[in-house]
């Protein structure tokens, strides 16, 4: 290994933020017209819940208290708006969804001083924006007004006819606000970003579809960041300068979805892999249109079937687990190594598809499609944007990290995940069916359910909004209640090794009434073959 590499690995390995994927898919590239975004919130210290502010107005000098989202820290206080919007986790009435991902950046850029932090960045305005557009000059202005707390942030914005990525870093403490750049995905295409800025060259003349601060080209030069002309000026290599891990551990789950959706998109392998440096486009033209149904799928990816498919190598265990505990790198005799950083991966708080409709009232046309824990082992479930209570088992107090709660769905869904991943290849396969039979029901139900909603919204809005904060709790409930008898199904199926006789989901007695005689599969063939190549006649039965 070339002793460059080797430094910079140990670097990424010092200083590891690589959290969170996007996925964003325009109008004209979905298969029924609507905007789309996910989101994976993806830390070991975030625990899963579903946040709500219910609308509200406030009387001219009130103050709104900031509190970093990561750690909790008071920050200051800022001007409170006169008026707010509902919002249910990061979607608000009017269908405005914004998500995120850190890159971090250059560490001088960061303002110990700044009020604002991008967690509560994203929340206070979705309580005071109605559209995209709207949402990137409210994010602007209060970072500038107030300061920047946080480090390099992507930020994904959209409503239900634009989305947009908006890239944001901070000045360093002293030079209070940010600078960043907001360009707009074309209608028909799909774009990502996870944990690595993505913005490169962008028009400086095209305000329809390309918005940044007066300064981000200058402030660049000013900090020797850049010397060439202004319409070579890259906003990720200036303030976001691409490493291997920015490349094998970021940019490759860009390219996993990209490479689905565009054949042409498979040459990009080897920069995925930290090979070759020329990056990828900021978004493509997808081969065919779009479904919910593949975001979901997309989201649950652990590069199966690339160059990054890791399910069949020694470190997948005999259960080809498509997962490796933390840290990302780790060492063997000196030399550093690195797991791969798919998009499903253990450590996700919460997750979601946002699914923003035009043609339908706003209360009725936005669904966040949410779940808790990771994607793979998730079930995302219908939440409207206009509900005006949370679902028990998503609700913010039920539970915390250092609690267990049974009526907590992320407690339960991790219960249920952490007996999956020691046997992975046997167990994910009854957690599949269950979850395409709910996530089925529920898209099966969805037109039936927004037909009754809409009769109601046009005899009154509010009782729609009623009708859909029911069912939207009603259909959580139920996902959870039958996760809660898949955890207890799995116990009894696999405990000790060995796998019970059951079809069709019941388990199978003998003729006297008592269960039946297990099976004793143990391992699988593959496995036992590397057993005897790495131990030879150890284990040889003599006689």
């Amino acid at each position: 290994m070339k002793k460059g590499l080797l430094v910079l690995l140990i670097l990424v390995a010092q200083n590891p933020i690589f959290a969170c994927t996007n996925l964003l898919v325009g109008k004209k590239a979905s298969v029924n017209g609507s905007t789309m975004i996910t989101y994976s919130a993806d830390s070991y210290a975030l625990f899963g819940e579903l946040y709500h502010w219910p609308a509200n107005t406030y009387a001219k000098g009130t103050m709104l208290k900031v509190y970093d989202w990561d750690s909790g820290k008071y920050l200051g206080e800022i001007a409170q708006a006169l008026q707010t919007y509902n919002v249910v986790g990061n979607i608000n009435e009017h269908q405005l969804t914004i998500a995120e991902t850190t890159f971090g950046g250059r560490e001088e850029l960061e303002d110990s001083k700044g009020i604002i932090d991008y967690g509560s960045l994203i929340y206070i305005t979705l309580q005071r924006a109605k559209t995209a557009r709207e949402a990137i000059k409210i994010m602007t202005d209060l970072v500038a007004e107030y300061g920047y707390y946080s480090g390099g942030e992507s930020f994904s914005i959209g409503d239900p006819n634009e989305i947009w990525v908006l890239e944001m870093i901070g000045k360093g403490t002293g030079n209070k606000g940010a600078v960043w750049v907001a360009i707009r995905i074309p209608d028909d295409c799909i774009t990502s970003h996870a944990n690595q800025a993505r913005i490169h060259q962008f028009p400086l003349k095209d305000p329809e579809n390309c918005i940044y601060s007066k300064d981000v080209i200058s402030f660049a030069r000013q900090k020797g960041y850049f010397s060439g002309k202004d319409e070579d000026f890259s906003f990720a290599n200036a303030y976001n300068p691409l490493d291997f891990g920015g490349q094998r551990f970021c940019e490759a789950r860009v390219w996993s979805f990209f490479n689905r959706y565009n054949k042409d998109m498979a040459k990009y392998v080897t920069y995925a892999q930290g090979k070759t440096q020329e990056p990828m486009p900021l978004y493509i033209k997808p081969d065919r249109k779009l479904s919910l149904t593949d975001l979901q799928e997309m989201m649950r990816d652990h590069y199966e079937g690339t160059e990054l498919d890791w399910t069949n190598d020694v470190g997948a265990g005999p259960f080809k687990s498509p997962y490796r505990w933390s840290p990302l790198t780790w060492e063997s005799d000196s030399v550093q190594y690195c797991n791969e950083r798919p998009i499903a991966t253990q450590q996700t708080a919460f997750t979601f598809v946002s699914e923003m409709r035009s043609w339908l009232p706003n209360p009725i046309g936005g669904v966040l499609w949410f779940g808790t824990d990771d994607a793979d082992q998730t079930v995302y479930t219908p939440i409207y944007c206009s509900i005006t209570e949370t679902p028990e088992c998503y609700r913010a107090g039920n539970g915390d990290l250092y609690t267990f709660s049974w009526t907590s769905a992320f407690w339960i869904q991790n219960w249920v995940s952490n007996m999956v991943y020691n046997r992975y290849s046997d167990m994910h396969t009854d957690l599949e069916k269950l979850q395409k039979e709910l996530e089925n029901k529920f898209l099966a139900d969805q037109e039936k359910t927004e037909q009754e909603a809409l009769a109601l919204y046009n005899e009154k809005p509010a009782k729609a909004v009623e009708y859909l904060t029911k069912y939207s709790s009603s259909q959580a409930q139920y996902a959870f209640d039958k996760w809660k008898k898949l955890g207890e199904f799995l116990i009894i199926k696999y405990m000790d090794g060995i796998e019970r006789k059951e079809k069709d989901g019941k388990f199978i007695r003998n003729e006297y009434g008592q269960p039946s005689s297990p099976l004793r599969p143990g391992y699988p063939a593959d496995f036992r073959k590397k057993v005897v190549k790495e131990t030879g006649d150890k284990y040889k039965v003599l006689y």
